[in-house]
């Protein structure tokens, strides 16, 4: 984690995704692609996994562009069916910092500031906006809250987090596809990788490195109604690169910065880089009747304080 180790909280978590396909007569499937496994770091380990699918599919990991960890299945030796499931179980120890300080290099403090040379090659298609036309509106947008916060790279950041999460109406889509930035803020309302694209956008934009973050999200007031929104389902976040901090994770949908809630488990440098399961039949595209998907997490222990 990107911050000092005073108060941390361990967590061990059981997550269970399942996601069952159902059409209207059997139907051969071509391989299917998953981003289940957590991506692993000093703040997030994983300790078990399991994932099956019925019908039966053989199985083997691959590791894509940016080290993520995806599983392939391949059902051509299954026999036609109306319904797939795809069902994983894995467990996380989980740490983080009740209060984290980012060490935030005194040369990016302030607003604007250059990545490092040496940093560039590696940061620029993270720093180019993804949408090809000129997004004016997010850009405007974007400007405004920060001349807003002034000239303080972190005042800037928090404010376009807790802009977006005060501000826009949390709606889940089922559907795929993302919504065109300028389209999120013209009708104030989106899923969370809606806002993510948002703000992945917005700080592109100024001229920050940011990518796309997609997991999971825990909620220990689920079962009370829930606390957070973007939980039963994956979650989508953005991190954004600062030098002498590294890689923060702002979470608009809940306003969250840096939160031991969230599980990753890939990271691109645009969403469809980092779709959590895809995949392909045979059959006519009316065949398809339904997707549901069904996340839950389970504390497996108290919090652990430090």
């Amino acid at each position: 984690m990107n911050a000092y180790t005073a108060g941390v909280s361990t967590d061990i978590w059981q997550i269970r995704h399942t996601t069952l396909y159902r059409y209207s007569r059997p139907v051969a499937f071509g391989p299917h692609r998953a981003m289940f496994r957590p991506h692993e770091s000093n703040d997030l380990r994983l300790t078990a996994f399991d994932v099956t699918t019925t019908p039966n599919a053989k199985q083997h990991w691959v590791h894509d562009v940016f080290s993520n960890s995806k599983i392939i299945f391949d059902f051509f030796d299954a026999p036609p069916s109306d319904t797939l499931e795809i069902s994983c179980v894995f467990n996380v120890i989980r740490s983080s910092v009740a209060v984290p300080v980012f060490p935030i290099a005194s040369e990016a403090q302030k607003f604007p500031f250059n990545y490092a040379k040496e940093q560039i090659p590696d940061l620029i298609a993270l720093i180019k906006p993804e949408y090809n036309h000129p997004e004016e509106a997010v850009n405007e947008w974007a400007n405004k809250l920060r001349r807003a916060a002034g000239d303080n790279t972190w005042d800037i950041l928090t404010s376009i987090n807790t802009a977006i999460h005060r501000t826009f109406t949390y709606k889940r889509r089922e559907e795929p596809g993302i919504q065109a930035p300028r389209h999120t803020i013209d009708i104030a309302q989106g899923s969370c990788r809606d806002f993510a694209v948002l703000m992945m956008e917005a700080v592109r934009q100024l001229g920050f490195a940011a990518r796309f973050v997609t997991g999971y999200l825990y909620d220990p007031l689920a079962n009370q109604g829930g606390a957070l929104q973007g939980t039963g389902a994956t979650h989508a976040w953005v991190q954004v690169f600062l030098p002498g901090a590294g890689w923060i994770e702002f979470d608009p949908t809940n306003g969250l910065i840096a939160s031991g809630n969230l599980i990753r488990t890939g990271v691109a440098r645009t969403p469809s880089q980092a779709v959590p399961l895809d995949g392909s039949f045979k059959g006519a595209a009316e065949d398809f009747l339904s997707m549901d998907v069904d996340v839950q997490i389970l504390a497996l222990a108290p919090t652990l304080t430090s």
